[in-house]
C-alpha cells in the first residue's frame, strides 16, 4: 500500500542538526515556501539523538558548532550530548518548524522528471509499513554521510570466543554495567578519548588500546575570551564575537598544519608531555605518524583524559591486536588484555546522501560520475542541495552557508519565475577526491562520493572565509549555474 502526501515547495531530509538548521533558515528567509521534513527516526537531533554512550560530547567548540543565527549561550565550550539534543529542540521550537516533521519516514528513493519539473520522493514509514510519496519542488538533503544502521567493526578473529561482552558506541546498550568490570577500549579517535575519561573513574581497570595515536589537544571547557566577554556584553554578542575568534583560530591552526607541520607537530606534543610528565612515554602513544590535521585533531575539555592517565584510572596500550580469546585480547606483542567488556571504538562507516536512490528522468543517477557545485550542488542535478560540513572546521559553519545558499536560490527562482535551477560545467575542470582526508572511514568509502574540481565553482576549499564571501554575500549570477 501507499500514501500521497501532499505536494511542497521544498522536502527536507533528515531533522538532525542540518536538517533543522535548514528549517529554521527557509522559515526566517522564505517564510512563503511550504516544507516537509522526513526523518527516520522517532526523534529529531541525527546524530545527538542516536549516540548515548557515556561522556557523548562535540569535538568542536559549540561557538561554532551552533548556529550562526542562534548563538550558544552557555558557559561551556565543549557541552554534551544532552545539551546539544536540547539546543536542537529549543532551535526547532523557537521557529516552529517541528510540526513539518514526519517521524519514522525513512526515504527509499526519489525520482526527477523534467517533463513536471518536480521530485517525487518515496519514503517508507516504518510504524505502518506502508510506502508514502511525496512530490516537491527542491530537495535538501541533510541525511550527512554516515551510515546510522551500523558503525564500522573491524573482522578481529576470535570474537565469537571471548566470553565477555563486545559493544560498538554506535548502539550502546540501555543496561550496560560496567561498574568495577574490567574495560578495554579499542580506538584512538574522538570517541574512544571521550569514552575512556569519563568511565575511568567507575570501572576496575580501563585500556585504551589503539594501533597507532592521535593528535589531541587540551582545550578549556570554558573559553576566557567569552567569559572575559560576558561580562561587559550582552550574551548573544559575546557569542558572536567568540564564534568569529574561533573560526579565524581554527583557520589559522590548519593553514599552520598545512606550512609548518613540523612546528605545529612540536608545540602539541610538547603540550602533552607538559601533562603527562617527561617519564611518561608520549613518542609510543601520543606521536602520530602522520602530520597534524592530516586526520581531524581531537580535543580533550580541561585535560580530563590527561588526568585519568595521570591518576592510574587508564592506560593507553600501543600495540596490534592477534585475537580474542576466551579471557581477552591477545596482543601481537604477546601481552595479554583480559577483559569483561570490550567496546569497539574504532569507527564509523559512510553512506553517500543516506544511501537514497536518486533517478533523473527514469535513469539511475550515479553520484561517482558527478562534480560537486559549490560544495553542495551537482552537476547537471536539477533541484538538489545536499548538505556535508568541514573536515577541518564545526559542521555547522558549512550547514548553515549553505542552507543561505539555497534560500538565496529559492527566492530568486521565485521573484524571476524560475522552475529549475541546475548547475552545468562549463569548459574543463580537473578530477580531485571530494575529501582530501587520510581518516580510515573516509580511505574506506572514497569510491562512494562524487568528484571535485581544481577550480571554482567545483573546488571545495575547506575554508570558512572563503565560502562566507562567496555564498553569503557573493551574487547568483554564476555563469555555471543555469536557470530555467
Amino acid at each position: 500500500m501507499s500514501q500521497q502526501l501532499e505536494s511542497v515547495d521544498v522536502l527536507i531530509i533528515g531533522a538532525g542538526l542540518s536538517g533543522i538548521g535548514s528549517a529554521c533558515q527557509l522559515r526566517r528567509n522564505c517564510p512563503d515556501r511550504t516544507f516537509a521534513i522526513f526523518e527516520s527516526r522517532t526523534d529529531l537531533g541525527g546524530t545527538w539523538d542516536l549516540f548515548r554512550y557515556p561522556g557523548i560530547r562535540s569535538d568542536s567548540d559549540m561557538y561554532t558548532f551552533s548556529y550562526g543565527f542562534k548563538p550558544w549561550q552557555d558557559a561551556s565550550s565543549i557541552a554534551d550530548g544532552a545539551k546539544i539534543r536540547r539546543y536542537i529542540q529549543e532551535t526547532a521550537a523557537e521557529y516552529d518548524v517541528t510540526r513539518h516533521i514526519h517521524y519514522q519516514h525513512k526515504v527509499v528513493s526519489a525520482h526527477w522528471s523534467s517533463a513536471h519539473k518536480h521530485w517525487t520522493v518515496t519514503a517508507l514509514a516504518s510504524e505502518s509499513g506502508e510506502h508514502v510519496t511525496l512530490t516537491c519542488q527542491f530537495i535538501m538533503s541533510c541525511s550527512g554521510y554516515y551510515d546510522y544502521d551500523e558503525g564500522y567493526t573491524p573482522d578481529f578473529a576470535g570474537t565469537d570466543e571471548f566470553q565477555g561482552q563486545i559493544v560498538h558506541p554506535q548502539h550502546w546498550p540501555d543496561n550496560l554495567d560496567y561498574r568495577d568490570k574490567r574495560v578495554v577500549v579499542i580506538g584512538s579517535g574522538a570517541t574512544a578519548i571521550t569514552l575512556v575519561p569519563t568511565m575511568a573513574g567507575e570501572t576496575a581497570s580501563l585500556v585504551m588500546l589503539q594501533r597507532s595515536p592521535t593528535y589531541i589537544a587540551d582545550i578549556p571547557l570554558e573559553d576566557p575570551m567569552a567569559m572575559w566577554l560576558r561580562k561587559w556584553l550582552p550574551v548573544a554578542w559575546a557569542s558572536r564575537l567568540t564564534r568569529w575568534k574561533k573560526v579565524l583560530y581554527q583557520i589559522y591552526v590548519y593553514r599552520l598544519s598545512r606550512k609548518r607541520p613540523k612546528a605545529l607537530r612540536h608545540f602539541l606534543l610538547s603540550e602533552v608531555r607538559k601533562q603527562l610528565g617527561s617519564d611518561y612515554d608520549v613518542k609510543t602513544h601520543f606521536t602520530p605518524r602522520y602530520n597534524p590535521w592530516d586526520q581531524r585533531l581531537c580535543a580533550v575539555p580541561d585535560g580530563d583524559m590527561f588526568s585519568a592517565i595521570r591518576e592510574g584510572r587508564a592506560e593507553v596500550v600501543t600495540d596490534h591486536i592477534d585475537r580474542f580469546n576466551r579471557e581477552g585480547i591477545q596482543l601481537k606483542s604477546g601481552q595479554q588484555l583480559d577483559a569483561d567488556i570490550v567496546i569497539m571504538a574504532t569507527g564509523l562507516n559512510l553512506k553517500f546522501a543516506g544511501g537514497v536512490e536518486y533517478q533523473v528522468d527514469n535513469k539511475k543517477l550515479d553520484f561517482t560520475k558527478r562534480f560537486i557545485f559549490r560544495g553542495m550542488m551537482f552537476s547537471d542535478l536539477p533541484n538538489m542541495a545536499f548538505t556535508v560540513g568541514y573536515t577541518n572546521s564545526s559542521w555547522t559553519l558549512k550547514a548553515d552557508l549553505t542552507a543561505s545558499y539555497v534560500c538565496r536560490l529559492l527566492n530568486k527562482m521565485a521573484k524571476r519565475g524560475y522552475s529549475v535551477v541546475t548547475p552545468r560545467m562549463i569548459g574543463s575542470v580537473l578530477e580531485e577526491p571530494l575529501l582530501d582526508f587520510s581518516a580510515g572511514y573516509v580511505l574506506r568509502s572514497q569510491d562512494q562520493f562524487p568528484k571535485q574540481g581544481n577550480r571554482l565553482p567545483w573546488k571545495n576549499y575547506q575554508n570558512y572565509i572563503k565560502d562566507f564571501i562567496t555564498l553569503r554575500l557573493g551574487g547568483l549570477k554564476d555563469k555555471e549555474l543555469e536557470f530555467r
